[in-house]
């Protein structure tokens, strides 16, 4: 018996038949060769840097190393989409985002991929909120000035909005307060801060990592940041929240995943792991200087987190009409 269970198993390695392997043999001796991570952004992007950190560190863990594997294009849905498609034995994972596992599914009217159909969530790494910044000459101090403003002015506010997840923060203080506030896209942070800067646009929205510099040299003024909590990296700075609307919060994220079908015993091994590298303090201070909040904690508060946040955003997304092309 056996000999018959032993050649079973053997046709079984040969032939890539996982299926008939028993419970844990698919994942015995993970991993035994370089593990690869797709990101799908440029090299040099903000989750790509913080990504190329993390894999070092958790390649010390597991001994064997991280390659990183930059795949841009379509807003993240390439690289994604690769990933997807990549056989599910723990050797090829994903370094996903809000955009990636999340927005995207609404703001395109094709997605080759499904996000929670196609992919298993291993931990979340971290997040940022936005933050609502004006040119330092304003008199506008918090957001409940800039909505008042807004209430008297006739034809509204525009708002610079470098990013997706910046026209998601004036989406939603749109819906919550009723006032017009008018987005104004930018292909990128420069354009924008140089009309803000400049005058022409009196509001920014953007990343904490790409207003800090200017912040601190005193050349825009933040008011307000997003999150549910005031942040480490904004300190000093009141939430939406705490400024009279309570419950407000738009965070982006980054978030590791592997293919559907990777067996537990790899996503486990691979959660522990970077859980481990997260509660390193010198990795969450690299982090934080990234301009990320470290996270962590199980697969399945992950799963639960972007389930909440499909169901956020997608009567959201869909009132305000907002498509990508």
């Amino acid at each position: 018996m056996k000999k018959i269970a032993s050649t079973i198993l053997a046709l079984g390695t040969a032939f890539g038949l996982t299926a008939l392997m028993p419970l844990g043999a698919a994942a015995q001796g993970y991993p035994n060769k370089p593990i690869k991570i797709i990101v799908a952004y440029p090299a040099g992007q903000g989750t790509d840097i913080a990504t190329r950190y993390l894999a070092e560190q958790m390649s010390r863990e597991l001994g064997q190393p991280i390659v990183i594997d930059n795949k841009p294009g379509a807003g993240g849905n390439l690289g994604t989409e690769l990933a997807a498609r990549s056989p599910a034995d723990g050797y090829t994972l994903t370094m996903g985002t809000n955009a990636t596992h999340v927005l995207n599914q609404f703001l395109y009217a094709r997605l080759a991929y499904e996000p929670e159909q196609d992919f298993v969530p291993v931990a979340l790494v971290g997040t940022f909120p936005m933050v609502v910044a004006v040119n330092p000459a304003s008199p506008i101090q918090g957001t409940a000035e800039l909505l008042g403003e807004v209430r008297r002015n006739a034809r509204g506010a525009d708002v610079a909005l470098p990013s997706t997840s910046a026209r998601l923060v004036v989406e939603l203080l749109k819906e919550r307060s009723g006032v017009a506030l008018f987005g104004v896209p930018y292909k990128g942070a420069s354009g924008a801060v140089a009309d803000v800067m400049g005058g022409q646009v009196p509001v920014i929205v953007d990343t904490p990592t790409s207003l800090r510099p200017l912040l601190s040299g005193g050349k825009l003024r933040a008011i307000a940041v997003t999150s549910r909590q005031p942040s480490a990296l904004v300190p000093g700075i009141k939430t939406v929240a705490e400024q009279g609307h309570a419950g407000f919060e738009v965070v982006a994220w980054n978030a590791l995943y592997a293919p559907k079908g990777t067996p537990a015993e790899v996503v486990n091994l691979l959660n522990k792991t970077l859980n481990k590298v997260l509660q390193q303090p010198e990795a969450r201070q690299k982090l934080l200087d990234l301009g990320f909040e470290p996270a962590g904690g199980p697969a399945s508060q992950l799963e639960e987190f972007a389930r909440s946040e499909r169901t956020k955003w997608k009567p959201i997304i869909a009132a305000a009409g907002i498509r990508v092309d």
